[in-house]
């Protein structure tokens, strides 16, 4: 316990990167994937096509991959980033394209028949969306986008290979300092409480919604 109390200011420091990480992807991501997701239903297909082609190369390549190529290569074309910003700029543009393609999913779902109604009722097209299509979308996706959010917990470690301190980093330095698994063993514990932390949040608003049933 006393080693325990030792080492936790530093996991905890570590935690707090990596819950700004998080967070800020979220805020950046969700908006983006969302604008992105009515991009690739909308009927200009200059659009459709770039956003499918982005959906597909975020998707298709990893994201540790786009992490280095992000914070070591673009440098080599002058395009410099600080760690924590191109940590940021990797995963928001990496989440967006998987929120897209969520959003995409559940913006299709929604009956053609609603639409025509609102044009019926002479809406706009931004008051269809805002006040029929996405409160129905919202409680469509909430699994999906939970999945993607717990998934966020966990990749939030990869920012370690640029240099960043945050959790896993911490625990790995007092592991291979103190030669000692204890670290890591505190380093997944606090990464379960987090995800439980997540699930229970993404429980309670998906029972919220419930009552659309």
């Amino acid at each position: 316990m006393h080693y325990i109390s030792q080492i936790l200011p530093s996991l905890l420091v570590g935690t707090t990167m990596t819950l700004k990480i998080f967070c800020w992807t979220l805020i950046g991501a969700l908006p983006l994937g969302m604008i992105f997701g009515l991009g690739l239903v909308s009927n200009i297909k200059l659009v459709k096509y770039f956003l499918n082609f982005y959906v597909w190369l975020m998707r298709g390549t990893p994201l540790l991959l786009q992490l280095i190529f992000v914070f070591y290569g673009l440098p080599i074309v002058g395009i410099v980033f600080q760690r924590y910003d191109a940590a940021l700029f990797a995963f928001i543009l990496n989440y967006s394209a998987y929120f897209a393609e969520i959003f995409r999913g559940g913006l299709q779902s929604v009956d053609r028949g609603q639409y025509e109604a609102a044009k019926v009722l002479r809406l706009s097209y931004w008051q269809t969306i805002r006040k029929i299509v996405i409160p129905q979308v919202a409680k469509i996706v909430l699994p999906s986008i939970g999945n993607e959010v717990i998934n966020l917990v966990k990749d939030s470690s990869l920012v370690y290979v640029i240099g960043i301190g945050d959790l896993l980093r911490a625990g790995n330095v007092a592991s291979a300092r103190d030669v000692t698994l204890i670290p890591l063993l505190l380093v997944g514990v606090i990464y379960l409480l987090l995800t439980a932390v997540c699930t229970y949040v993404l429980r309670r608003v998906e029972k919220h919604y419930a009552y659309w049933r």
